[in-house]
């Protein structure tokens, strides 16, 4: 896993979103250079699906993310983007993934899931020391999805640091919480139907 700064923002993608992302590009590149040598010009025409590919791999894997900012905590997740204002978080969960909980609701993180069997056996003790308050449960125990060495731990120890700051500073209006906004991306949908179908029907044409 790894966060960055973005205009004041802290930005947390998991470690592998850039092989996959790259994987898939790099297969849908071999496979247009593919394409070309053996059908010319005329073969980019079968080569649609291969963009989809990369597309895909963008969509599901390099643009998910978790933003912590200075007003708010957002999920971009694939479908649609979460903005929770840090007055309007009242949980953090690690169950299944970073999930942040709400008054209006829960909302997953897809950049952030809980960490599998090899994940968790890889947790040393410096994974479970030194964390926000809030991350530990009776008599001090840890879940896995809280170790910072898995996507959840560490987006959520990002969250829960910055959270546990304003807490602490007297800087939330707890009187008058925020409310999550969730808003559809509309158009990362819209251009994934665009190539799926533009590749379905350059399929239809190529057989």
């Amino acid at each position: 896993m790894e966060s960055s700064k973005v205009a004041g923002a802290t930005v947390f993608k998991p470690r592998t979103s850039v092989w996959f992302t790259g994987g898939a590009v790099l297969v849908a590149a071999g496979g247009l250079v593919s394409v070309v040598a053996t059908g010319g010009a005329a073969g980019l025409l079968a080569g649609w699906p291969l963009i989809g590919i990369a597309y895909g791999g963008w969509w599901l894997f390099w643009y998910p993310a978790v933003v912590i900012a200075e007003d708010s905590v957002t999920l971009r997740n694939p479908l649609a983007t979460i903005r929770v204002p840090w007055s309007a978080l009242i949980d953090v969960d690690t169950k299944y993934a970073l999930k942040l909980v709400t008054p209006s609701g829960a909302f997953t993180a897809w950049a952030a899931p809980a960490p599998g069997v090899w994940g968790t056996h890889a947790g040393k003790p410096e994974h479970v020391t030194n964390l926000p308050s809030t991350s530990y449960g009776p008599g001090g125990s840890v879940r896995p999805g809280d170790l910072k060495n898995t996507d959840s731990g560490y987006a959520a120890y990002l969250v829960r640091s910055r959270w546990q700051e304003l807490v602490e500073g007297g800087m939330l209006d707890v009187d008058h919480p925020g409310r999550a906004h969730r808003t559809w991306n509309w158009s990362h949908i819209a251009a994934a139907v665009v190539l799926l179908a533009v590749g379905a029907v350059s399929q239809g044409l190529g057989s």
